[in-house]
């Protein structure tokens, strides 16, 4: 058993966990407000005045209370727990292997980042939809295992699957695309900075801004991914989706639920780094 703890692949699963535990637990709010943006779209009528991330907020504390705003933080922490865990031991794993004498380049850090999501994206998909059914309000699950229980019971285990090219399509870049900007920025920093007491603040510094240019870019596949897996009965494929949200809300529509989804995507994986970093550097390992 010791010889299994002392495994660096494995450290980096519980070093990726604990992290995903704080940012979930932080920002699951954000991202129950994003999913209500983003599925009241199809609900309202055209000419409708725009509903904004404020009223939905106080809409869900005035009807659910305070704790509505955590409503689907268990599929949240059963997905984001293991799922952040392989997440970050994959990377470290596929790190260690292809670049262990020298840190990769800008586009060899987005494949890095980009394999390492998708790993994990398809391992916890099942637990995704049913996280975003929970948080849309549509569906009268009891529990997750309930939900799930239904879901194949009703529509079969093919719809724990419904949006899976929307979800790698969003998740694959955006670790990518902030594996890369994250990097970058920290190697421009001086040695004397990355390696003082203020480590912590500046790595976070670096993630916010990754996590804001990466949120802007995957974006549209975000809100496609989400429509696929609340109503999966109506797209087929995900261009009928594209078609959907592109006919109903023009271009527009796939940045709907945009600033709730980029504070927490953003927060999310600047803390889940930060806090990754440091613990990987207390057990003696190079993240």
């Amino acid at each position: 058993m010791e010889v299994l703890m002392a495994h660096p692949a494995l450290k980096a699963f519980m070093c990726g966990s604990l992290s995903g535990t704080c940012s979930t637990l932080l920002f699951q709010p954000l991202d129950l407000v994003k999913t209500r943006l983003q599925t009241l779209q199809n609900s309202l009528s055209p000419g409708s005045p725009k509903v904004g991330m404020l009223s939905v907020f106080i809409t869900v504390v005035r009807t659910e209370k305070l704790f509505g705003l955590w409503k689907g933080v268990s599929p949240s922490f059963m997905r984001c727990i293991p799922g952040v865990g392989i997440y970050f031991s994959t990377f470290y794993s596929l790190k260690q292997h292809f670049f262990e004498d020298r840190a990769p380049n800008a586009g060899e850090a987005v494949l890095l980042g980009a394999g390492a999501r998708c790993v994990a994206g398809v391992a916890m998909l099942p637990v995704t939809v049913i996280k975003t059914r929970f948080e849309s309000g549509r569906y009268n699950y009891v529990s997750v295992f309930g939900a799930l229980r239904s879901v194949c019971q009703t529509e079969g285990p093919r719809a724990l699957y419904s949006g899976l090219t929307a979800t790698l399509l969003r998740d694959a870049p955006f670790s990518g695309i902030y594996v890369m900007f994250y990097s970058q920025a920290k190697r421009v920093l001086p040695h004397e900075i990355s390696s003082s007491g203020l480590a912590p603040v500046v790595n976070f510094g670096c993630g916010v801004l990754a996590g804001i240019l990466a949120s802007f870019v995957t974006q549209p596949a975000d809100v496609v991914k989400t429509h696929m897996q609340v109503s999966p009965a109506l797209y087929r494929r995900t261009s009928d989706a594209i078609r959907f949200v592109y006919s109903e809300h023009g271009l527009g529509g796939f940045f709907r639920g945009a600033v709730p989804r980029s504070l927490r995507r953003t927060l999310m994986a600047a803390m889940a780094w930060t806090v990754y970093e440091q613990l990987m550097a207390r057990m003696g390992l190079k993240s």
